[in-house]
């Protein structure tokens, strides 16, 4: 059985993922653009959830330039 926490990061974990910075991945989690979920005062971001969100998003911009 996989260790599940090692699939869910934490918005540092998460905006070196994306090479993003914190508060930009923060602003997008606020503004629900993309997946995460609070717990307290801290964002969790599922790595499935984030992958198929990145998978989405590349299929839109392919479709975009057809």
């Amino acid at each position: 059985m996989s260790d599940q926490s090692e699939d869910v990061f934490t918005i540092d974990e998460r905006a070196a993922y994306l090479k993003l910075s914190k508060s930009t991945l923060d602003k997008l989690a606020q503004d629900g653009k993309i997946p995460g979920q609070k717990v307290g005062r801290h964002w969790r971001f599922p790595k499935a959830v984030i992958d198929r969100w990145l998978g989405n998003r590349a299929e839109e911009m392919g479709e975009a330039e057809t």
